[in-house]
């Protein structure tokens, strides 16, 4: 029984950590150190790497984008270090480290997407993502990275190419899982991302059906008023 109520406690603290460490919030850190400004104010006033391209330069973006990556993979980590080799017994079922780790990535990827240090307001939780993904099967994160990269080149719409990365690294693990064994927790992992990252970009999608969407290099307005969201892009 000690031991049972031990590992409920890391499982909880894994999820705990994770969240916290995807509340850091790099954009808007970045943003205020190397162009002075609050990415807030601006584009769709997410805190991602998108919006960040947008305010404050490539180089800029290209830092945050690594830094929320690192996010997911470090959830990733201190999951599987803090859990080991032990389990959680649930009825029938042993949840093992493997299971702490994809919890603990989606908590960052929750608290990218809601960081309690910005009032829950913060990206849309696609670094994260693709972070936990690289720490737990680094091959659907390779094939899911290709598509979002080509989509968002080929269409200049990185909400596209977003969606569709995610996606594809549901679709890769699908015959991975079915046919090569690979476990089970990464094709959940892969479906809550993919589901939470279309939920986020719901509006994304809403623009590029009425063809309202940002395209990738254009310059983001102030955001003076809430009726400015209609022009945001995504991130």
């Amino acid at each position: 029984m000690t031991v049972e109520l031990l590992d409920i406690a890391k499982f909880v603290g894994v999820v705990i950590l994770g969240y916290l460490l995807g509340s850091i919030p790099f954009g808007l850190l970045v943003g205020r150190q190397q162009a002075k400004v609050d990415v807030r104010r601006y584009g769709s006033g997410k805190t991602g790497a998108t919006n960040v391209l947008r305010t404050a330069g490539r180089k800029s973006a290209a830092l945050v984008a690594v830094l929320d990556m690192s996010k997911g993979v470090l959830a990733v980590v201190f999951a599987g270090l803090i859990v080991g080799k032990g389990y959680l017994v649930v009825g029938d079922f042993g949840l093992g480290s493997l299971v702490a780790q994809v919890l603990a990535a989606l908590a960052a990827v929750a608290g990218h997407i809601w960081p309690v240090f910005l009032k829950f307001r913060g990206g849309r939780g696609v670094a994260p993502f693709f972070g936990g993904l690289i720490a737990l099967c680094p091959v659907a994160a390779l094939f899911g990275g290709e598509i979002l990269i080509i989509g968002a080149g080929l269409t200049r719409f990185v909400s596209l190419g977003s969606i569709a990365g995610a996606v594809g690294t549901y679709a890769i693990l699908v015959p991975l899982t079915i046919l090569n064994g690979f476990p089970i927790e990464y094709l959940f992992y892969a479906l809550v991302g993919t589901v939470i990252i279309f939920v986020m970009h719901r509006d994304n999608i809403r623009r590029l059906i009425s063809g309202k969407e940002r395209k990738l290099g254009e310059k983001a307005g102030e955001r003076d008023s809430p009726s400015s969201n209609h022009t945001d892009g995504a991130g």
